[in-house]
């Protein structure tokens, strides 16, 4: 199949979606300081797999796959070391 703009479009809108996604539950852990009910295998699973993605992507030269998980990482990340620091 031959890449065409249309499919770097829906890529880059797929990308942007799944990314944005984690932004609410990072913004309500950092403002509220709790994430008691946050999943901290579940994350560490998510984030291996975003690692995997990203890697895939990298395979590919699929830009909008490489940007979106580097963010999406990042963010899962964040989770992360804020399940870790904000204990309670």
């Amino acid at each position: 199949m031959i890449n065409t703009p249309s499919h770097d479009l829906i890529g880059t809108l797929a990308a942007t979606c799944t990314t944005l996604a984690f932004v609410p539950q990072v913004w309500q852990i950092w403002r509220t300081r709790n994430a008691r009910d946050i999943s901290l295998p579940m994350y560490c699973v998510l984030t291996v797999g975003i690692l995997l993605w990203l890697s895939y992507g990298l395979m590919l030269n699929a830009t909008p796959v490489i940007v979106a998980n580097i963010v999406t990482l990042g963010l899962a990340l964040s989770v992360i070391v804020m399940k870790l620091r904000f204990r309670t």
